[in-house]
């Protein structure tokens, strides 16, 4: 990851570039350049999807991970919990990383915790061969149901770790509250919450209620 060397500013006319599709975790940076106020434009890429922009994605992150961020400089940001921070320091009245420090602390631990303990878990049910030696199928689908389990234990206690306040991120919603929103919309995720721990579904079908998210949220996840 990089990011630019030059100071805070309102942007360029250039804007950002958002490499990502629908439905998918892209709408994390897209709600987060809205919620700054920043112009961008994007690029519709995937490494599944045959019919988009994927030697472009390439050509800018090798591992055509999405989403996938260029800076109005020209750098290039991937992780979405990077790309989060680097526009909630380079425009902190947008209070993406909380008012103070100490709220900031506890942002930025939520945020490397669902890169690291839930989105990771995301791949392993998607991709269960690439985690695996073996080739049988059966390997494959006890790979993704043993990375689904994890991938709930990890949501519990991140519930239970970090409760609203009202939002995760304090007294006012954030960085956390977004990817926290939609982290959790994969692998059945929604429906382990339900059951075990219902306050914190509650808050975030009240994130996805947010007029920093609605918008966006609703362009992904069309209402059926």
């Amino acid at each position: 990851m990089t990011t630019s060397p030059h100071p805070p500013h309102a942007g360029t006319a250039a804007g950002y570039v958002l490499y990502g599709t629908r439905g998918s975790g892209s709408a994390i940076a897209e709600i987060a350049l809205r919620w700054c106020g920043q112009p961008y434009r994007t690029v519709h890429a995937s490494s599944w999807e045959e019919q988009s922009a994927r030697d472009e994605l390439r050509a800018v992150n090798p591992l055509m991970q999405i989403p996938t961020l260029r800076t109005p400089e020209g750098e290039v940001l991937s992780e979405s919990a990077a790309i989060l921070m680097h526009l909630g320091l380079r425009f902190p009245d947008a209070r993406l990383l909380g008012a103070d420090e100490r709220a900031r602390d506890q942002i930025l631990r939520g945020l490397v915790y669902i890169a690291a303990n839930c989105y990771s878990c995301i791949s392993i049910t998607d991709y269960p061969e690439r985690y695996t030696t073996s080739g049988d199928p059966a390997q494959h689908e006890a790979v993704r149901q043993g990375g689904r389990a994890r991938l709930h234990r990890h949501w519990a206690l991140f519930a239970d770790m970090f409760p609203a306040r009202p939002w995760l991120c304090g007294a006012q919603p954030g960085a956390l509250d977004v990817m926290a929103g939609i982290v959790s919309k994969w692998s059945g995720t929604r429906q382990h919450l339900q059951a075990q721990r219902p306050e914190f579904l509650a808050l975030l079908q009240r994130i996805e209620a947010l007029p920093q998210v609605a918008d966006v949220h609703a362009a992904h996840w069309p209402p059926t």
